[in-house]
């Protein structure tokens, strides 16, 4: 192999300007390692940005890791790239940059947009290539062709890591082709709409659930090679469920070989730590005004939408993002040009990757866990909006777990904490989540939050999941929590699939799968779940019997949905409710049937309505309310 890389260039002028302006949203084409044939030999490109650097080498297996035999040549433009040309090199080489900073230091890096890594804990990047034969085509059709028809959206949330554990000791993650075979029909068979992975993209750090990322062009190698990845969300595309990715842009990790201190100066980050350093996470936040910066982001989102045919992305940590003074104490943080608290170069790159990623795929979704009152999240950028297509509601959430963990009795005093949602339900789009952040550091299984005794516990859970699914918007829900595994998430520890030996644990996974099916076959519960005129309370006021109902509605041709909770044990005879039409009525889901472990109290029909003015309607049922339970009735 000759000891000298040869200065090529990938580089247009034109690529150099957009670079510099923040406006090269295809990065990933340019900078990294890219296999190439320049006359006649085979190699490696390399390029990587690194202004500040004396000088920058590529070293590996390749060449005894010696700094001295590939350096690579500074361009002339200004752009801050290296770049050059080693014959050889193949696909599966590992390798790092060595970068000298201005102060003589030599500090390994890894590339950071290498589409693959090393397994942890080794940290070097290896080449790769993308080339993968998509078998999705279809679905990628269908996808562009309904993108702006509505939907139902029920989403499966998991951790790749945890999903399940295999091996003797039972201790090793599934890879991406063992997930193919396990995870793919199982969604597919509770009903999901979409399934969302915990961040992919690689991290040196298993126990930060991928939140603490270094590789973000790579899926971890953890789990298998990027084309197995790929096969994955090709999979669960054949079977006819949507891929979303959780992506992180909001800060990273100080590890040696990542991003911070990268070429010897703070290039992404902040070099005040008021702005560049995030006290939670004890990670670096990126620096939004710096066009670099903002290239590498965007691109990166693109990367994963195009190459990967991901359906969307799930933005983590907005609120972090959106404010100077996020989880900082007074002088800890500085006012922006304005004296306010507003972030305003990350909310000028949140609605510029906005508006690139629909402008290019107008049929994905981005979707903010935002937990603060900012206006607009999910209004479009023309209109004063960020331009995301949902937002985590998490009001709903605090509020709806808040309710449940209450003892029954004490409940007719907290009704409001179960109806407050909708006052603000349709200022935005949201989307309700029960996700791994409600069952983790000591807050304890969704099932163990429940009161009662056991079978007080599983029908609360079930009457919580029911309300979800009827609730407006769209949903999420946290792997384990479909069955009510009892334990805590533990990411070391696989769940506790043996629970589905016990009728109750087996119930509450019918419970949701009869649910999911219910969601996507009845259009009152999607068509109109963002807007206002999809929901219409019939009675929110029964605070001594702890009972709410309303009406679920879709397009004119479409029939309502009666839901009715009854938060209690009670079981409630001859409950008089309003029905806007009059003629039979019967029970199409009732949480208490005994398939979910309930004690099978149901409403025989047909229910007929009587003429009687009754919660503002004119007609009224008689219904049998069943303990703990949520009950749901369709006009025949």
């Amino acid at each position: 192999m000759t000891s000298t890389s040869i200065h090529i260039t990938r580089f247009t002028e034109f690529d150099i300007s957009l670079f510099k302006s923040g406006k090269h949203f295809k990065l990933y084409e340019k900078l990294g390692s890219h296999l190439m044939e320049v006359e006649g030999i085979k190699g490696v490109y390399f390029a990587v940005w690194a202004p500040s650097a004396k000088s920058v080498s590529v070293i590996g297996e390749f060449n005894d890791w010696d700094k001295d035999e590939h350096p690579l040549l500074s361009r002339w433009d200004g752009s801050g790239i290296w770049e050059g040309f080693i014959p050889e090199v193949k696909k599966g080489t590992v390798y790092k940059y060595m970068v000298e900073a201005s102060d003589g230091r030599h500090l390994e890096k890894g590339d950071p947009y290498a589409f693959s890594w090393e397994i942890p804990p080794r940290t070097a990047s290896v080449v790769w290539d993308l080339e993968y034969r998509w078998k999705d085509k279809k679905w990628m059709e269908t996808r562009k062709e309904n993108a702006n028809a509505p939907k139902p959206f029920s989403v499966y949330e998991v951790h790749i890591g945890s999903w399940k554990k295999i091996g003797k000791e039972g201790n090793r993650s599934l890879s991406y082709q063992e997930m193919i075979e396990q995870l793919v029909p199982y969604v597919k068979d509770l009903g999901f709409t979409h399934v969302e992975f915990m961040p992919v993209m690689e991290h040196p750090f298993f126990g930060s659930w991928g939140y603490q990322g270094t590789g973000y062009y790579a899926p971890s190698s953890r789990h298998g090679t990027p084309h197995e990845f790929m096969a994955l969300i090709d999979a669960f595309h054949e079977a006819d469920i949507a891929v979303l990715l959780d992506w992180v842009p909001s800060h990273f990790p100080e590890d040696a070989h990542g991003l911070a201190d990268y070429d010897g100066t703070h290039l992404y980050d902040h070099a005040d730590p008021r702005k560049g350093f995030h006290p939670d996470w004890k990670s670096c936040i990126f620096n939004y005004g710096r066009n670099e910066v903002r290239a590498f982001l965007i691109s990166n989102a693109m990367f994963w939408l195009e190459m990967y045919h991901a359906d969307g992305l799930r933005v983590d940590a907005v609120a972090s993002m959106l404010y100077l003074d996020y989880s900082r104490e007074e002088g800890e943080w500085i006012p922006n040009e304005f004296g306010g608290r507003e972030n305003l170069e990350a909310v000028s790159f949140l609605k510029e990757f906005n508006e690139t990623v629909y402008g290019v795929f107008p049929d994905i979704v981005t979707i903010a866990e935002e937990s603060t009152s900012w206006p607009g999240v999910s209004k479009p950028t023309f209109d004063d909006g960020l331009g995301f297509g949902q937002k985590w509601m998490m009001g709903w959430m605090h509020d709806s777990l808040e309710y449940f963990k209450k003892e029954p009795i004490y409940r007719k005093y907290h009704q409001d904490d179960i109806t407050f949602s909708l006052v603000y339900a349709f200022s935005e789009n949201f989307m309700l989540p029960l996700s791994h952040d409600e069952v983790v550091h000591g807050k304890g299984a969704l099932i163990e939050r429940m009161p009662g005794d056991e079978w007080q516990k599983f029908a609360n859970l079930r009457l919580l999941y029911g309300e979800m699914f009827m609730h407006p918007g769209s949903k999420l829900l946290f792997m384990g929590c479909e069955y009510g595994q009892t334990s805590e998430w533990d990411h070391d520890k696989g769940l506790e699939w043996w629970l589905l030996e016990y009728p109750l644990h087996k119930g509450i996974q019918n419970w949701i799968r009869n649910l999911n099916n219910f969601y996507k076959n009845h259009p009152a519960l999607y068509q109109k779940q963002f807007e206002e005129e999809g929901f219409q309370w019939i009675d929110y006021s029964d605070n001594e019997n702890c009972v709410i109902s309303f009406l679920r509605k879709g397009d004119e041709n479409e029939n309502p949905l009666l839901v009715v909770c009854n938060f209690t044990p009670e079981v409630r005879e001859n409950y008089k409710i309003g029905v806007p039409s009059s003629g039979n009525w019967k029970e199409v889901l009732n949480s208490d049937h005994a398939d979910y472990g309930g004690s099978n109290i149901l409403n025989a029909s047909p229910l007929v309505s009587e003429t009687i003015k009754w919660h503002g309607q004119e007609q009224a049922l008689n219904l049998k309310l069943a303990p703990l339970a949520l009950m749901v009735f369709e006009r025949e």
